[in-house]
């Protein structure tokens, strides 16, 4: 058995499972951590960079960075191990429990007067006894494409990846051993550990905050601890004092402010993009080709998570991302006539739009689900519902104080006059079908939502607008919603326009107030959505699906275009929570059955507080993980069943 081979339920697996990892980062990259201090991936230098460990994409070809007892290969069911972050921080601990000893791993990436350092630290602590621990540092560049070559140095070993443009350190007083191998070799060390010993490992980029940290500090090993203690405080103190902004103090303060630190873990600081997951291509169903790289910014995803920070008092991540997006506004083409829209649907965190897909087809993928895909051509389909939420970030943003300026406005009206002139258009919609365009619901009710934004923006802030244009538009998007949007013989909103297929995504009603929670229609929906699936709903024992196409009403059935099964999706489960908690003004055994789907709900999350994507047949993490579209979902439903709970109103825009 391998460093990287694990013991779960008493047979060896060459992957640990999703929901076993930690994260942490410094809001320009992060690292997947296993529950056995292993790091199996990891992007360098940034979010959307290649990655220097994949072992998580492939485990014989992947690299990664394990810390673990020298016995743990053949020990395996006699070692317990834990994880925890430290308390209201990013800053991740692992503990390996043994018959007579006690080792803890501490990750972070130092944070340092509140500017990320491109720099990782692994800090290994005797806790009780004397115990023989083993390191394996093996870096396989860009996805496993690059060469690399280490060199020997005073303080450790230098690496190199010319292809990949990367120049690291890896800086430890205790001895490592280099071992070659087609990739240009990988280093170990076996070094033992007792009571109260600290052995640090530093990977840094080789010039990266010199003048902080000069190296004559790595001398000897006092220094080298007395410069990790100082990174260590500091990296606390950051998080710690951030969080403090949090103004949510209702029921689950626990599991919102770690929804809150994973999405800030999420957001690349030098541009305020907040990414979608720091991973690619972990499996939406094992062993099938659902697997995409969302290591990007989607437009809708971070306008949620727009909505989800300023709720719990997040403003200046609000504000920061109101800069990002009017930046994105202000490159708005209209004409072009090779584009679809004015605006793409994703960017990446520099805030270009050149993310090509393609495969990786040298790698396995994650228990072999391919394949392993990079990049995401879902950059060029229409996808009308991004102005929408785009709108309704802008104008929750400028209400909690991210004024809109009179050239930020300038470049919305053109936009949202586009709307007006162009919702016609059918799209993929929300959830990216790939089996072509259609009317959706979902799409046709968030061209509402950029309207009745742009003219309640336009009238708070008196800005000179086309109003009795937008006006109309906006009134006959409803009617046509109304009349093609709802199936008259089903009695509930579909999927898209002729459509007898439900879908989740039109729970999001009543949520931005298109029409009111206790309106005939919308309860109507809401029933036929929490029927079980197989009796044509979505839920399934409190998790719901996206849509049933397995029961879906239509003749044809409708596809998304994709081969393979996937797993109930978090935000719908949340959506529902939520729709549910708004209805409660008609029924009061809506909020009952709100609060018992989110404390099952909360069962699912993983040891450390954290979502993927979506959930397994087996209760198991599917997909890129984390996702900030659970986490906003989550934070969202949390204020408003809270909020309901306590006695007060629903929260309105």
């Amino acid at each position: 058995m391998s460093c990287k081979e694990y013991e779960i339920n008493g047979n060896c697996e060459a992957y640990p499972l999703i929901e076993n990892h930690g994260v942490i980062g410094n809001m320009l990259t992060s690292a997947l951590i296993s529950i056995h201090a292993d790091i199996n991936f990891m992007c360098w230098p940034h979010f959307d960079s290649p990655a220097m460990f994949c072992s998580l994409l492939d485990s014989e070809k992947g690299g990664h960075w394990c810390i673990a007892p020298e016995t743990f290969k053949s020990k395996c069911k006699q070692t317990k191990t834990k994880q925890s972050y430290w308390p209201d921080t990013n800053v991740l601990q692992s503990r390996f429990h043994l018959v007579e000893s006690v080792v803890s791993v501490i990750d972070y990436m130092p944070v340092v007067d509140g500017k990320g350092l491109k720099w990782l630290v692994r800090k290994v602590k005797g806790i009780r006894g004397k115990l023989e621990m083993k390191m394996i540092f093996k870096p396989t560049f860009n996805f496993v494409l690059d060469k690399h070559k280490m060199e020997k140095t005073e303080f450790g070993y230098n690496i190199q990846s010319d292809p990949s443009k990367i120049n690291l350190d890896l800086i430890s007083k205790i001895p490592m051993t280099f071992i070659n191998d087609d990739n240009g070799g990988f280093l170990e060390s076996i070094f033992t550990i007792k009571e109260n010993d600290v052995v640090v490992f530093i990977l840094k980029e080789s010039f990266d905050s010199m003048d902080l940290f000069p190296k004559h500090l790595y001398r000897v090993p006092e220094d080298i601890c007395k410069l990790e203690n100082e990174l260590f405080m500091g990296t606390v103190f950051y998080w710690q004092k951030w969080l403090e902004k949090c103004t949510y103090k209702g029921r689950w303060r626990e599991i919102v402010e770690r929804s809150a630190l994973c999405l800030k873990l999420m957001t690349f600081a030098p541009t305020g993009a907040i990414i979608a997951s720091p991973t690619c291509s972990l499996p939406e169903g094992l062993g099938g080709p659902r697997n995409w790289d969302y290591r990007y910014a989607w437009l809708r995803d971070s306008s949620f998570s727009v909505y989800g920070l300023i709720r719990i008092g997040f403003i200046e991540e609000a504000h920061a991302f109101m800069k990002w997006l009017e930046t994105r506004c202000a490159e708005a083409v209209y004409d072009d006539p090779k584009r679809s829209m004015p605006i793409r649907i994703m960017y990446s965190i520099h805030g270009d739009d050149k993310i090509p897909e393609y495969t990786l087809d040298h790698l396995s993928g994650y228990r072999n689900s391919k394949p392993v895909r990079v990049g995401n051509d879902a950059i060029n389909q229409v996808q009308m519902d991004i102005f929408g939420e785009f709108m309704d970030s802008i104008y929750l943003s400028n209400k909690y104080g991210s004024l809109v300026s009179y050239d930020f406005w300038l470049h919305i009206r053109k936009m949202v006059d586009w709307v007006a002139d162009n919702y016609q258009i059918k799209d993929e919609g929300i959830w990216e079908v790939r089996s072509g365009k259609q009317h959706f619901t979902y799409s046709k009710i968030m061209c509402w939502v950029a309207l009745d934004r742009g003219l309640r923006l336009a009238d708070r802030r008196s800005f000179p607008a086309p109003r009795d244009k937008w006006t109309k538009i906006r009134d006959t998007i409803y009617e046509e919603i109304q009349d093609k949007g709802f199936n008259k013989d089903l009695q509930t909103f579909t999927q898209f326009y002729g459509s007898k297929t439900l879908d989740a995504s039109t729970l999001i009603m009543s949520l931005v107030f298109f029409m009111a929670p206790s309106d005939p229609r919308n309860l109507a929906t809401l029933e036929a959505i929490i029927k079980p699936v197989e009796e044509g709903g979505l839920v399934a024992n409190s998790l719901v699906f996206r849509y049933n196409l397995t029961h879906a009403h239509d003749d044809h059935i409708a596809t998304d275009g994709l081969d393979g099964e996937e797993g109930t999706f978090n935000i719908c489960t949340f959506w529902l929570i939520e729709s549910l908690t708004r209805a409660s003004v008609v029924n009061r055994e809506y909020l009952v059955k709100a609060r018992l789907m989110f404390d099952e709900m909360l069962g699912y999350a993983n040891h450390l507080g954290l979502f993927s994507e979506e959930i397994g047949i087996g209760g198991e993490a599917l997909g890129n993980f984390p996702q900030a579209f659970t986490h906003l979902s989550l934070i969202s439903a949390a204020f408003n069943l809270d909020r309901v709970l306590s006695g007060k109103n629903h929260s309105n825009t």
